[in-house]
């Protein structure tokens, strides 16, 4: 939805079109209805227009003229986001939202550093496409490689399948090129491994939700490719046993993914999609571990009370996969759900789980619950159907139940804009006005991504 423009508005969009062209700015429900309203069917809200900037010099000159205005801009990238940090309140003054997928370019990849730089709105496939033909992986990896921009990655600090091998998405940033909300150009993408002249702003980006500026370019970090790896499904009967699969796995052999699916998830993928599992039979935790150099997922310490399914090529690992990469798309299918993305201590992470179903199981608005994740490092997606979507009532004692474990409210997707009042349960008064304080020298007027990560003043 779009607001009808004010004669200032009106003025702001004839200089955003003389900047980025007339086509590049979309104005009029039809036009913006993609970018308004966020995957997962919850948030929405209206905006001036969808301004489209194709260059670093583009999206200066934009943020120029709003910031000349006072108008509030929103970045958006692939709008995958699971926790509205991707799209405009629902009220409060309407934003611009600035989309930056036509920044979409790839360099070549430097074989002497193992480094590509690659504009904000490529895709997390296109960058991993790139790297994989000129013999290198790129270390992020997520169900929404497809539709996920490498600059929505990094403002989220992603994570994905790979982050017990590679690290989330922090540990491949090297260098990045941004633009402040006034319109200044923050340019660091040399790629230097060794380059201590103060502070990290790729690191300081990394994770700040577009609250501190508009990532343009990111220079990542590659990764040499494993010669051969094996995926095991395995059905188990409790989750302690998925976790003490994963850490006998981990000493035996390099570790690439250890995730899991509840039992509800994998029979969603049969009742949704059609697809049944490969194993013998129904079990309350399948665990997925992916080892690599010289490990065999079919060696893996099993015994008689596990059901196995081990695949060595890329097409029997992918069909594999697909149970676990498809859980956010069968819940979805089921009707409008809340999707929590919560990290726990490994130690304690049987006992949250066990805490959770009972906290879903008598909560009376959830109608239908699972959780899946990545056991290897201790991230949680919790996903229910029931309460409608702006009760978020269960969501917080979801995230009061973490909390008790010393827990993180998010693990990979950001505060958004569901989280901003439950920051509490994770930082300390003391970092959020540390935050703050960078935040207000980045943007003192306030008008980047307002609302997300912090309160609107």
């Amino acid at each position: 939805m779009s607001t009808t423009p004010t004669p200032a508005a009106s003025v702001l969009l004839e200089s955003l079109r003389g900047i980025v062209g007339p086509t590049h700015v979309l104005v009029g429900d039809d036009l913006v209805a993609p970018y308004v309203t966020d995957w997962t069917r919850r948030y929405s809200g209206p905006c001036v227009a969808v301004v489209r900037p194709a260059s670093t010099l583009e999206v200066s000159s934009v943020l120029a003229a709003c910031s000349a205005a006072g108008q509030p801009v929103l970045v958006q990238g692939g709008n995958t986001g699971l926790v509205g940090g991707s799209v405009p309140a629902s009220s409060g003054k309407a934003p611009v939202i600035l989309s930056t997928r036509r920044l979409s370019s790839i360099g070549a990849v430097d074989q002497l550093t193992g480094q590509v730089t690659a504009g904000a709105g490529a895709l997390l496939s296109a960058v991993q496409d790139a790297a994989s033909a000129a013999g290198w992986v790129y270390g992020v990896d997520l169900a929404a490689r497809d539709s996920a921009t490498i600059g929505g990655t990094v403002a989220t600090n992603a994570g994905g399948v790979n982050v017990i091998a590679y690290g989330m998405t922090r540990a491949q940033v090297v260098g990045i090129e941004a633009v402040l909300a006034d319109g200044t150009v923050i340019l660091h993408l040399n790629g230097l491994l060794k380059d201590n002249t103060g502070f990290d702003f790729g690191s300081l980006l990394c994770g700040s939700e577009g609250t501190l500026g508009v990532i343009t370019a990111v220079r990542l970090r590659l990764h040499h490719p494993h010669a051969r790896t094996s995926l095991a499904m395995v059905g188990c009967a409790t989750y302690g046993d998925a976790l003490a699969l994963m850490s006998a796995s981990a000493r035996r052999s390099l570790l690439i993914a250890a995730e899991m699916v509840d039992a509800i998830g994998i029979e969603l993928m049969d009742s949704v999609l059609g697809i049944p599992s490969p194993l013998a039979s129904s079990w309350p935790v399948v665990a997925f571990i992916e080892v690599a150099d010289g490990g065999d997922a079919s060696g893996l310490p099993l015994n008689d009370s596990h059901d196995a399914v081990v695949a060595f090529d890329a097409g029997e690992q992918a069909r594999l996969w697909q149970f676990r990469e498809r859980q956010t798309e069968v819940y979805g299918a089921k009707g409008i759900c809340h999707k929590l993305d919560v990290s726990v201590p490994l130690s304690r992470m049987e006992e949250v789980l066990a805490d959770l179903g009972s906290l879903l199981r008598d909560a009376p608005t959830v109608e239908f619950y699972g959780l899946f994740g990545h056991i290897a490092d201790g991230n949680i997606h919790v996903e229910f159907i029931g309460p409608a979507a702006d009760d978020v009532e269960v969501d917080h004692q979801v995230l009061e139940v973490i909390s008790r474990y010393s827990g993180s409210i998010s693990a990979e997707h950001g505060v958004g804009r569901m989280k901003v009042d439950s920051l509490h349960l994770t930082r300390s008064a003391a970092e959020i006005a540390a935050m703050k304080a960078i935040k207000d020298a980045l943007d003192p007027a306030g008008l980047l991504n307002q609302g997300i990560l912090f309160p609107t003043a």
